[in-house]
This record gives C-alpha cells, sequence and structure tokens, in this order.
C-alpha cells in the first residue's frame, strides 16, 4: 500500500501543478488586458498634460512626478503600483494593483479636465495614436517575451514616458508641417512690408505690446499679435489671419523656451525695432539660468536696428552699454520706470505720472490704471516716440491707457471688497509690486492673498514662493491652492496659511468671510493640469 500510494500522490500532484500553471498563465492573460484597458484613461491625462504644455517632450514625464508626489495618498498608490509591477513577474495577480493604480490615480487630475480641458485637435490625435502604437509595440514584446503580466500593467503606468517619446518623435513632423504656414506668413510680411516691432522679455512683453498699439492706434495703422501668439505656430497664425494690406506697423510678441527659438522667428519676422521688457527667473527650469534666459532673449536685438531696453534690470542696463559699444550701429533707448537720466522715462510722482525724455519733463497727469508698471510703459512710449509721434500725442494717448486684463486689474464686487486680479504669468517682481498696490487697497479692512504661487522657476521655486509667503504675510492673511506650492508658501507664514485643492473652494471661502473694506489679491492661477 505504502509503494502503490507513492506514484500515485506524485501523479496528484503533478496534475495539480499543470493546474496552477495554467490558472497562473490565464491569470497573466487577465492582467495583461486590464492594464490595457486601464492605459486608455491613463493616456487622456497625459495627453492633456502635454497639450497643456504646448507639446513639449519630458513635460509628460515633469508633470507625473510632481503629481504622485504632491500628496501622500497618490505617493502611497505609486509605491504600490510599482511593487505590483515587480511581483507579478511571479504572481500575476499583484498585477492587477498596477492596473488599477494607472486607471484612476493621480487621484485629482482628471480625464477631461476642468479648467483646462481636453481638447481632441489634429495634433492630439495624432499623438494619440503614435502613443498607442508604442504602447502595444511594448505589450506584444513583453507577451512573445513570456511576461504578459508586469509588461501589461507596467505600460499602463508609464504611459507619461510613452507619450514623452511618442511627443518627441513627432516633433521633427510637426515642424514640417507648421512649415507651409510659417511660408505663408513670410509672404503675406513681404506683400504688406509693415514696420515691425518685435518685443520679448521674462515678463511684461504682453502689456508692453498692449500699451504700444494703445499708443499707436489713431496716429498709425497697427497691429499686434493676439493674446500671447508668441511662439512658431502663434505667430504665423496671427500675421495669416490678422495683418491685412495697409497695416503700417506690426507688432511682434515673442516668447522662448529656449535658446535659438528667438533667431529663428527673426529669420522670417525680422523686427526693426526690438524691445527688451525684463530678465527674471521665469521658465528657469527650461532655461537652467538667467544667463542662458538673457542670451535667448538677445537674439531679438539682430536683424535690429533701434534696440529698447528696461534699464531698471541691471542685466539690461549692462546689455544697452554693450550694444552701444559693438560697433553695430545701432541705437539704443534706454527705458525706466525708476530714473530720470534714462532715454525716455514715466515715474510715478504725488498725485500721478510724468514722462521725461532725455531727462526733461514732457507732461505729467492723473494715476495710471493699477497694474500698468511704469517701466513696460516707458518702453511703449519710447516706440511710439521713434515712430514718429509727437511727445503731446503721446501724453494724449497715456491719460485713457486701459488696463491690461489679468495683470492687476482691479474692481469692486457688489459686497463692496476690493477685488485685485493679477492671476497671469506670475513672476516675484510682479508679485512684490502686486502686494503694494493689496496694502494701499484696504479701507483699514482685512486683506487677504489667494494664490497657486509661483511655477517655473527651477531651483528657485521653493525659496521664491517662501519669500512671497513671508512678505504676504506682513501685510494680509494667505489663502494656498492647490499643493504644487503649499509647502513653501505654509513654511513662509509659519504655518498660518489656509490651504484649499481648488481656486473655486478659496473664491467661496472669500466671499463668505469678507466684506466692505476688505481687499483680496487673486495672485497667479493655474489649470488643474499642475496638482
Amino acid at each position: 500500500m505504502t509503494l502503490a500510494a507513492g506514484p500515485l500522490a506524485a501523479g496528484r500532484l503533478v496534475v495539480g501543478t499543470d493546474v496552477l500553471t495554467q490558472r497562473t498563465g490565464a491569470l497573466a492573460w487577465v492582467v495583461l488586458a486590464l492594464g490595457a484597458v486601464a492605459g486608455v484613461p491613463a493616456a487622456l491625462r497625459w495627453l492633456r498634460v502635454c497639450q497643456r504644455e504646448h507639446y513639449l517632450p519630458g513635460a509628460a514625464l515633469r508633470f507625473a512626478g510632481r503629481w504622485w508626489a504632491s500628496e501622500p495618498l497618490d505617493g502611497v498608490l505609486v509605491v504600490v503600483a510599482l511593487a505590483g509591477v515587480g511581483l507579478s513577474v511571479r504572481w500575476p495577480v499583484a498585477g492587477l494593483a498596477t492596473a488599477l493604480v494607472a486607471g484612476v490615480a493621480p487621484l485629482h487630475l482628471s480625464v477631461r479636465g476642468r479648467t483646462a480641458p481636453l481638447r481632441f485637435t489634429r495634433r492630439l490625435r495624432t499623438l494619440a495614436v503614435v502613443s498607442g502604437v508604442l504602447a502595444v509595440m511594448v505589450v506584444v514584446a513583453g507577451a512573445l517575451a513570456g511576461v504578459p503580466a508586469p509588461v501589461g500593467a507596467g505600460t499602463a503606468l508609464a504611459m507619461p514616458l510613452v507619450v514623452d517619446v511618442a511627443c518627441r518623435l513627432l516633433a521633427p513632423i510637426e515642424r514640417r508641417a507648421m512649415a507651409p504656414f510659417v511660408d505663408a506668413a513670410t509672404r503675406r510680411l513681404a506683400e504688406v512690408a509693415p514696420l515691425i516691432v518685435g518685443i520679448t522679455g521674462s515678463y511684461g512683453k504682453t502689456s508692453t505690446k498692449q500699451h504700444l498699439a494703445h499708443l499707436l492706434a489713431g496716429e498709425r495703422r497697427v497691429v499686434a499679435s493676439p493674446a500671447s501668439f508668441n511662439n512658431r505656430g502663434g505667430l504665423a497664425r496671427a500675421v495669416n489671419e490678422h495683418l491685412v494690406p495697409g497695416t503700417e506697423v506690426f507688432v511682434a510678441e515673442m516668447g522662448t523656451y529656449g535658446v535659438g527659438e528667438i533667431a529663428e522667428l527673426c529669420r522670417w519676422c525680422p523686427p526693426r525695432i526690438a524691445v527688451i521688457t525684463a530678465i527674471g527667473p521665469v521658465h528657469l527650469e527650461r532655461f537652467g539660468s538667467e544667463e542662458r534666459v538673457l542670451q535667448a532673449k538677445s537674439e531679438i536685438l539682430q536683424p535690429a536696428s533701434v534696440v529698447v531696453l528696461n534699464v531698471d534690470d541691471p542685466r539690461l542696463a549692462d546689455l544697452a552699454a554693450r550694444v552701444a559699444e559693438d560697433g553695430s550701429g545701432r541705437r539704443v533707448l534706454r527705458c525706466s520706470g525708476l530714473h530720470s537720466d534714462a532715454d525716455v522715462a514715466v515715474l510715478r510722482e504725488e498725485g500721478g505720472w510724468a514722462l521725461l525724455v532725455d531727462g526733461r519733463p514732457v507732461a505729467g497727469a492723473g494715476e495710471l490704471p493699477t497694474g500698468v508698471q511704469p517701466s513696460n510703459l516707458a518702453c511703449g512710449a519710447a516706440v511710439a516716440l521713434e515712430l514718429g509721434l509727437g511727445a503731446d500725442a503721446v501724453v494724449t494717448r497715456l491719460a485713457s491707457l486701459p488696463a491690461v486684463a489679468n495683470r492687476l486689474a482691479r474692481a469692486v464686487a457688489p459686497s463692496g471688497v476690493v477685488v485685485l486680479d493679477d492671476t497671469f504669468n506670475s513672476n516675484p517682481a510682479g508679485a512684490r509690486a502686486a502686494l503694494e498696490v493689496l496694502a494701499a487697497s484696504t479701507a483699514g479692512g482685512r486683506a487677504v492673498v489667494v494664490t497657486p504661487g509661483m511655477v517655473e522657476l527651477g531651483p528657485r521655486q521653493h525659496h521664491e514662493n517662501r519669500v512671497f509667503a513671508e512678505a504676504a504675510g506682513r501685510v494680509a492673511d494667505l489663502v494656498v491652492v492647490g499643493r504644487t506650492n503649499r509647502r513653501a508658501l505654509v513654511a513662509g507664514t509659519a504655518g498660518r496659511a489656509l490651504a484649499v485643492r481648488t481656486r473655486p473652494e478659496a473664491v467661496a471661502w472669500v466671499r463668505a468671510t469678507l466684506g466692505p473694506g476688505d481687499a483680496v489679491l487673486y495672485e497667479n492661477d493655474l489649470p488643474d493640469h499642475y496638482p
């Protein structure tokens, strides 16, 4: 009996092992299938991020790092998901956890979006198809290698990387696709032949563009590039859609995310007058240093015969001296909101402002609209004067200068609360100026700052936000929106800040809390693809 039982038991063990192996193999394919399903919402999340970040390769991975580290629960989930990938090599069931996490997290990064919805443009559809093909190739390779579970679930989790690779592969193709539009814009500029004014800067370029367009209106037929159409595609679109025969002046805002981009713009849209408004720590995470920011912005000067620089910025003051002495013959106009000895200055004075040309007062008037930076206005006035407008005409137009939307625009709510809207493109210098305006806007009441903080400041981001919070805490209560800069902002107030997840929550708190005599500053606003 004992001898007969041995082979029988061994047979049962073999049969049991075979069944277990079959079940494990089937489960591995189930995990692969669920990973493919989870990959769809995951891909849509990161495609939306890529679209909002102007299809810059690397953007999806950069934001994935921010999201997974933004709050403890997301951090736990990504650790579980990564562990699931490793364990599923031996136990496929562990891959189910990875697939689930990839499909639903990060928890507050939605597929469609609230403030920045996903738009199914031609470019987005192309990127989605290429991303899908890449993901399928990886999954098929994993299946052929005999590891369907970890590869199927892991690919869903790795969709930020897949989207970034697809974006990088498509970049040269998209550039070629844009070429016909750039060629059409080049022909339109040659046909209309306007005098081109190019404006760039870390900040202040959109405001300066709008100030100049206002100063020239009624005296010259002027077209300014709309909104923030300041890259290759946007500027070409502005020319093709807005430049009409008879245009005398085209004001072109020029932005950049790297060295060489403005030089490329200037090859087909060469400014005769070039303006640089400021150099600051904006986009440092892409440039790396303010010296490279200056290098990139200075490319706008190459085709110009007249250079307009805000010399309140020390780097631009040095640049003005170098250009004046480089033997190129370019005319340099130094502009300022602080120094009366500049070529053109707009200075604040008691009861209003004064315009000075070559150090001599031309005229003065009442207060400028809230949010107008005198140095930006001085740059605009310098260009207008260079284009032949008389000083009297410039002064007259300055008196009717409109406020710039979302740049420290002032309004009074029905509740009597003074509202300062400074939600566009916040930077350290502008944020400091906004706090000064806030402090002067309360009639003995309560002051509040609502902010998600400043972004794209690279290694200086934590420091700059903490310094801003410290300054804000001296004049106001602070409401921190989101998690992007929460740690730095809360630290800057020694833990006295109120933290909320979304801007609507902050607005609801302001409406329920503030009343007549109080003031609120909305400093910057981030779309919801930021944590």
